[in-house]
């Protein structure tokens, strides 16, 4: 499964390079890429395990950035 998940007031492209190097390592996850410009995360992983590895993606997002919203 693949989805979009958009991050409202991701300002720091470093906090961006961070999250989907992080998001990348959880079990699961087929890609991971978040773009700081469209403030977007692309998240593909296996469909039996997507919800578990979404709500870890959502608390390494604001672990790296607490002020993000993460709009799904």
């Amino acid at each position: 499964m693949k989805k979009t998940i958009k991050l409202i007031d991701l300002d720091c492209a470093h906090c961006a390079a961070k999250i989907e190097n992080a998001v990348k390592k959880l079990d699961g996850v087929d890609d991971a890429s978040v773009n700081f410009m469209s403030q977007k995360m692309i998240l593909e992983a296996d469909d039996e395990y997507f919800d578990q590895v979404l709500t870890e993606a959502v608390k390494i997002v604001k672990k790296i950035e607490p002020d993000v919203t993460v709009k799904l």
